[in-house]
């Protein structure tokens, strides 16, 4: 069984047990657990259910291991024949997250 779910404006491909890294989330100091309710797609053997735009009752349990910054991304800004260079650099800030659980409430 896996899922496509949405989170920071991006869609990931999870099943149980894997470890994916997504746009920080708030989450209080203690709270580990999070949820994620925009469920767009569910397969589980030849069952595939699709939503509009997303399955109702569908819902995947996480456990968040970690908050962490992503490795660094340069980019170089020139322009020809005007003496013009710049080096920008930028770190994302990420959370490391477990997927334990994808359930689906039967209508």
């Amino acid at each position: 069984m896996y899922a496509v779910i949405q989170t920071g404006s991006k869609q990931y491909k999870v099943k149980k047990g894997d470890i994916i890294d997504v746009e920080r989330l708030d989450l209080s100091k203690s709270k580990k657990e999070v949820a994620f309710d925009d469920v767009i797609l569910c397969v589980d053997n030849d069952d595939v259910l699709i939503g509009q735009p997303f399955i109702k009752g569908a819902k995947v349990k996480a456990e968040l291991l970690a908050n962490l910054r992503d490795k660094k991304i340069t980019t170089y800004k020139y322009k020809r024949r005007k003496s013009y260079h710049r080096t920008i650099g930028h770190r994302q800030n990420i959370s490391r997250v477990k997927i334990k659980e994808i359930s689906l409430k039967k209508q």
